[in-house]
């Protein structure tokens, strides 16, 4: 098998290896991700992971130097010879391979979590295969985990499968076919690889009687989950152009699917900035109702069904009662389905490139966001039509959702970008609570239901011309943020998409045009204008928004300005990273902003994708 035994690899004289001295944060950009649908890790193109919790994404960090490059922990494997990097996927997987190229020789880390059948899971692991494909390679090893954000103390002890990571409340091990010292509460090794010659190493979490059980057959394993990745891939459907990035998107919001509830995190890190320097550092680790509700979408468009029904299996449990004081979803939840997300910060951690604070948990979790109704009640009225019809008892809780929709309409919010500035009259918010009338009353006509449809009907209706009225603002020709307002709003660029009003309405042209004129940058959009408008109570400024600008070139195809779109489409794929992976902003240079990767960015990408595909048609 590919496990070398510790004879198989001659090791050199141990000598004391610390990181590089004052090493630079990486561009996010540079980094892959790995999964086993319960969490996942940053492996950076060096070959150190820099992000990861453990056992779940929303477990507390054993790696997060990405956050605090000397107190974060990290684990790293690399050769020693100076080399090039490159990082590439296995076709149609998630495994990931980087590449070290020198002189010497070339060097590979091939890194991924295996997927065991749902339930078995013993441990949640990392496996990583070190492999010299030409020339005899010295490679070292660096391995010092940091739990619970780098709050808690732990021992190390050597043991002659490797080495035990001790804490409080929870334990972890390293195996190693090689001998691993101590180094200031890690370990490391120096070894050497001969041409073909390979290591497996085995980073593992788990109850403390079995850490060190038989280590992964690294050769099953990466056969296994290769298998795995390429099977739930097939089941894929897309045919059009861009097939290598769509389904690169495709298998990147699998990756942030949650397989024992069916949720869908946002993105599966947390803190990394908007703004170098900045404030506006959130944890993205949750299920957000409106980005899995879109993210349905995608999957459902792809063929992926399954995950669509697993989805709506945690939704039906979300939904509260009809006669619940409260709103009957709160905009987020944990992924086991717990609505309690405190937020805190973690003063010790300096953050991305100083970037602080670094926070834990999410205070909108609190916010009333209405529009989560139009984009949820949309995709449960695309699983009926495409995969299986409502159950009786779903639809129970839908109706709750309308009637209530359709009493609180009216409301104020914070709306689809969160403000913490107060709430207002969003228009983005108003459209989505016509969505949601809209698609409730189709789902109820076309199955035969039982509905309040005449209340519910006008209530659509004067939801429609109130937007109309309120949310057009004649002097700018366009659709602004909110009543009154004279700020533009990226997301109003979705009113064509969810059919609210035609693409070549002359006001929804104008807003288009007003829209290009004034929230894009080179084919980038902004999301809202900071300084203008509700504002959004924070300081300081934010890069362009992903998902807008995907938004844009859809918006743009359906009212038959493909040239413009596709040019657009085009760019944007070059802002991805070299493995096609998109963070939720682009900075002022290009460099990725934000949580990474985010499944908003990505599923806007296979939208826009669909649509300029069926036009070119």
């Amino acid at each position: 098998g590919s496990n070398c035994p510790a004879a198989a690899v001659r090791t050199v004289p141990p000598l004391p290896v610390s990181r590089l001295e004052a090493m630079p944060y990486k561009p996010i950009e540079s980094y892959g991700v790995i999964g086993d649908l319960h969490s996942v890790a940053l492996v950076a193109n060096d070959g150190s992971i820099d992000w990861c919790c453990l056992p779940h994404f929303d477990s507390p960090s054993v790696f997060a130097s990405i956050l605090d490059e000397r107190k974060g922990g990290y684990f790293k494997i690399a050769v020693q010879h100076e080399s090039s990097h490159r990082q590439l996927y296995l076709p149609e997987t998630n495994i990931l391979i980087t590449r070290f190229l020198s002189e010497e020789g070339v060097g590979e880390v091939i890194d991924f979590m295996p997927i065991v059948p749902k339930g078995s899971a013993k441990h949640h692991e990392i496996l990583r295969i070190v492999q010299s494909v030409r020339g005899t390679l010295a490679c070292r090893l660096e391995c010092k985990p940091a739990y619970d954000y780098a709050r808690s103390e732990h021992e190390v002890s050597l043991r002659p499968e490797g080495a035990v990571f001790a804490y409080p409340s929870a334990n972890f091990a390293l195996l190693s076919p090689v001998p691993l010292e101590r180094d200031a509460g890690g370990v490391y090794a120096r070894f050497t690889l001969e041409p073909g010659q390979k290591a497996v190493f085995t980073f593992r979490h788990g109850s403390a009687d079995n850490l060190l059980a038989a280590a992964t057959d690294g050769q099953e394993a990466l056969n296994r989950t290769t298998k795995f990745w390429r099977k739930w891939l097939n089941k894929g459907r897309y045919e059009g152009r861009w097939r290598e990035m769509v389904e690169r998107s495709a298998l990147a919001l699998k990756l942030l699917t949650f397989e024992p509830t069916g949720a869908i995190v946002a993105a599966p890190t947390s803190s990394l900035p908007e703004e170098i320097g900045g404030i506006r550092n959130w944890d993205y680790r949750y299920t957000w109702i409106r980005d899995a509700a879109f993210t349905i979408y995608a999957f459902l468009r792809l063929g992926y069904t399954e995950e669509a029904a697993d989805f709506m299996h945690w939704l039906e449990t979300r939904v509260q009662e009809e006669d619940t004081p409260t709103a009957p979803l709160q905009i987020m939840y944990r992924i086991d389905g717990s609505p309690e997300i405190p937020e805190f910060e973690l003063p010790h951690l300096e953050g991305y490139r100083r970037s602080g604070p670094v926070r834990i948990g999410n205070a909108a979790a609190g916010q009333l966001q209405l529009d989560i109704y139009g984009e949820l009640i949309d995709s449960i009225y695309l699983y009926d039509k495409w995969v299986t019809p409502v159950s009786y008892d779903l639809w129970l809780k839908i109706r709750g959702m309308l009637r209530w929709v359709a009493r609180h309409w009216e409301s104020p919010d914070e709306g689809i970008w969160e403000v913490r500035a107060g709430r207002r009259q969003f228009v983005y918010s108003k459209m989505q609570c016509w969505v949601a009338l809209d698609r409730g009353l189709r789902l109820a006509l076309k199955r035969g239901l039982p509905n309040n449809r005449e209340w519910l009907r006008s209530t659509r209706d004067r939801i429609y011309e109130s937007i109309m009225k309120n949310g057009w603002n004649s002097r700018r020709k366009a659709f602004v943020q909110y009543y009154g307002a004279e700020a533009l709003d990226a997301s109003n660029l979705l009113m064509p998409l969810v059919r609210f009003v035609s693409p070549s309405d002359p006001r929804m042209v104008a807003t288009l045009d007003r829209t290009m004129e004034e929230l894009v940058s080179d084919s980038l959009v902004y999301r809202y204008e900071i300084g203008k408008g509700a504002g959004d109570g924070l300081t300081g400024s934010e890069g362009t928004f992903s998902v807008c600008t995907f938004w844009l070139v859809e918006s743009l195809a359906r009212a038959g300005r493909i040239d413009e779109a596709r040019l657009i489409f085009e760019k944007m794929l070059t802002y991805a990273n070299p493995l096609g992976l998109y963070s939720e902003q682009i900075g002022p240079s290009g460099q990725a902003l934000g949580n990474f990767p985010q499944a908003f960015t990505h599923l806007g990408l296979i939208s826009a994708a669909f649509s300029l595909n069926r036009v070119l048609r």
